[in-house]
């Protein structure tokens, strides 16, 4: 039995990508990143996180690719699911791409409005988001702190070996 659902899903699956249910996303589609052997997602949320959890497995030309399809796709809709897809990229750390200013800019309105149908997961990206830029400036600060302990050191150093040579 188990075998015959895989099939009739399966077939289900080929039968809707055919009607263009899983369309890429130069044509605006939801579900580009859902692999052939699993389900649909059930919603935008579950889509957008399948989303995310493909774009961190990106090679920096796959991401500089779909940061320039989002990002059109987005300017072309305006819709609430390519705005957290943008906001979503825009907050990947270690990328050119990053901006975090922006990617709270898009997602602000939604995490306003508690009506939004993706008002949860974005309350939940853009807190992710600020959380990650609060412990980017205590990186910051600790670094400058050491640098700072470095630079004493340094001068301490160079105060004791000029005065051994007098």
């Amino acid at each position: 039995m188990t075998a015959l659902r895989m099939l009739m899903l399966a077939l289900v699956m080929s039968a809707l990508g055919g009607c263009g249910v899983f369309q890429d996303m130069e044509t605006g589609g939801k579900e580009p990143w859902v692999k052939p052997d699993t389900p649909p997602p059930v919603s935008d949320t579950e889509s957008l996180l399948l989303y995310f959890q493909n774009i961190k497995r990106l090679s920096g030309a796959e991401l500089g690719k779909e940061h320039d399809s989002v990002s059109q796709t987005y300017a072309r809709t305006h819709s609430e699911f390519d705005r957290v897809r943008l906001a979503m990229v825009l907050s990947l750390p270690n990328t050119p791409y990053r901006d975090e200013p922006r990617a709270l800019e898009l997602l602000d309105p939604m995490v306003k409005n508690w009506r939004a149908t993706l008002h949860g997961l974005a309350f939940l990206l853009s807190a992710h988001i600020q959380e990650q830029k609060r412990l980017d400036g205590n990186v910051q600060s600790l670094q400058s702190k050491l640098d700072a302990l470095k630079s004493l050191e340094r001068s301490l150093t160079e105060r004791e070996q000029s005065g051994a040579k007098k």
